[in-house]
């Protein structure tokens, strides 16, 4: 039990610390900052990305072993993939639970306003990450579930 939730804190952490840090680095790169706040750097979360994020340490397991003999370009474009299914059902479900999705995407790239394929490079490289860090959290963790 403890390996689970160590997991899925940690894939928690990781995707609501990468979404700040990338939210302000693209208003950063997009110039929404005045000069007063350049150094801010300040980006944004929701409390809502712990529950979309954290699952990911059960996901990416599962995943992973569906698709870690194809080379890694063929993997990268899945992980992108998989990724634009759990956004798109994640936003399509807070859309209708809420009355919006947090992120409310509005570019010309956009899919009912829930993904954005201009992000595919991102989420390739993203998921790389997370399949490194489910490895990684494998291996760290393996004395922990021998132990059952």
């Amino acid at each position: 039990m403890k390996y689970h939730l160590y997991r899925f804190i940690a894939f928690a952490c990781l995707g609501v610390t990468t979404e700040i840090c990338f939210t302000a680095f693209s208003k950063f790169v997009e110039g929404g900052y005045s000069t007063a706040e350049l150094l801010k750097l300040e980006g944004n979360s929701y409390v809502w990305m712990i529950f979309i994020y954290g699952p990911a340490a059960f996901l990416i397991p599962f995943y992973y072993n569906l698709i870690k003999r194809f080379p890694l370009i063929v993997r990268l474009l899945l992980y992108a993939l998989g990724i634009f299914l759990v956004e798109y059902i994640a936003g399509f479900i807070l859309d209708v639970t809420t009355g919006s999705c947090p992120w409310e995407y509005d570019n010309k790239w956009n899919i009912s306003g829930y993904i954005r394929l201009d992000y595919t490079p991102f989420w390739m490289v993203f998921g790389y990450v997370l399949e490194r860090v489910h490895l990684t959290l494998a291996e760290l963790f393996a004395p922990l579930r021998e132990k059952r």
